[in-house]
This record gives C-alpha cells, sequence and structure tokens, in this order.
C-alpha cells in the first residue's frame, strides 16, 4: 500500500466514524495536532481525541483536492466538512501527513481560524433557522 493510500484509507475511515478501523493506520508513536493547539503525542492520546470527535461528532467529511507525497511525506489540501447534529461547517484544510511501515506517525492540519470560525458560525446560523422556520402543518383528516 502506498503512502497516499494509507492516507486516504485513513481519511476515509474517519468520515465513516469507524475510530476503530482508523487507529489500524496510526502508529504507536503517532503525533496529531491542528496547528497552533498543542499536539497529541502516542496513540492513547490521539485515540481519546478520535474518540471525542466520534462522540460528539454525527459527520466528517474530506474532500480532498490534491494530495501528493515525497518519500514518506503526504500532503493533503482539502475541505473539511465537520456535523454536529444540525450544525455544519466546511472549511478549508492543508494536511501534513508521515507514513512510515504503513503506518502514520504525524498528522498535523493547519487551517486559518478566522474561516473555521466564519464557517462555524454559518452553520449556527443555519441550525438557528431551521428551528425558526414555520413547519407545515399537518391536519389530521
Amino acid at each position: 500500500m502506498t503512502e497516499i493510500q494509507t492516507v486516504t484509507d485513513f481519511l476515509s475511515a474517519l468520515e465513516d466514524l469507524d475510530i476503530d478501523r482508523a487507529l489500524t493506520y496510526a502508529a504507536p508513536g503517532m503525533v496529531y495536532q491542528n496547528v497552533p493547539l498543542p499536539p497529541a503525542r502516542g496513540l492513547p492520546a490521539v485515540e481519546k481525541t478520535l474518540r471525542a470527535m466520534g462522540r460528539y461528532g454525527t459527520g466528517f467529511e474530506a474532500r480532498i483536492h490534491h494530495i501528493a507525497s515525497n518519500g514518506p511525506a503526504v500532503l493533503t489540501e482539502r475541505t473539511d466538512v465537520l456535523e454536529v447534529n444540525a450544525w455544519r461547517a466546511e472549511f478549508w484544510v492543508c494536511g501534513t501527513f508521515e507514513v512510515h511501515d504503513g503506518r502514520i506517525t504525524l498528522w498535523r492540519d493547519y487551517f486559518d481560524w478566522t474561516t473555521f470560525l466564519a464557517a462555524s458560525a454559518k452553520g449556527l446560523g443555519g441550525v438557528l433557522l431551521s428551528a425558526l422556520s414555520p413547519r407545515p402543518r399537518t391536519r389530521p383528516r
């Protein structure tokens, strides 16, 4: 399996909210970081983070626009979609992965916080609008 295939299979498992399957692609010493937040270091810390995402999130999509590899490094440019019930946020992400012996040793995502916050606010607006929208009434016959 190529490094790119490992990364796309990992992201696919996350899209399925299958944390157990996603963790099969993680090396024991994996580091996961959303820059500039502190990194999760080691499989137990990464697992804790991913399980929290799986517990609270109801949907995830990674729309890969570009992907490239050079040796163990895999770079992705993508749009991530996060969902929590009716709330939905879409935002641009650049990810760096390192894959050694078929396992991901590093996953570092970079994104613009202003864009993320704007997408979050838009998602909240959608939730509020749907809550305030009149629902069609049904009459008993």
